[in-house]
């Protein structure tokens, strides 16, 4: 994994930024995103994951989930899909999101990796049929980092 060497300033917790709870968000779209996390951790859990942040932040930038299992650690980006339309989920992240996510990975790795642990990116899908069926897709290693 390439190193990334952050500022002073990204490595400092948030400041007491106001948190709106999830009963109170009024934007469909985020209510859509938070379920398919909790569908995506039901999924990785069932693999044999252990889920190690939800929604690690770093100033404004976040990786939906870290898992572990074992030393293996994967950042995972989640995406929500309703129907096929919006065309496939790992494609929806391009060089801009796998660059953010491998810096927020290197700041994770700084704070909270062990020795010997091995690192990756994931991404898992969720679509949402027209009938109410749910489908899950999970990529373990879906793409290096460059350098």
């Amino acid at each position: 994994m390439r190193t990334f060497r952050p500022g002073l300033a990204m490595l400092a917790p948030m400041r007491n930024a106001s948190r709106v709870p999830p009963s109170q968000w009024t934007d469909p779209r985020h209510r859509a995103g938070l379920r398919a996390e909790q569908m995506a951790i039901r999924t990785l859990t069932g693999r044999g994951w252990a889920i190690a942040a939800h929604r690690f932040r770093v100033g404004h930038c976040d990786v939906d989930l870290v898992a572990r299992r074992g030393p293996e650690v994967a950042f995972v980006e989640v995406k929500g899909r309703h129907g096929a339309g919006a065309g496939p989920a790992l494609e929806a992240v391009g060089w801009k999101k796998r660059r953010t996510l491998a810096r927020l990975a290197d700041i994770w790795r700084l704070r909270h990796g062990l020795p010997g642990d091995r690192y990756s990116f994931a991404v898992v899908a969720v679509t949402w049929g027209q009938r109410g069926e749910i489908a899950v897709t999970v990529v373990e290693d879906a793409w290096r980092p460059d350098g």
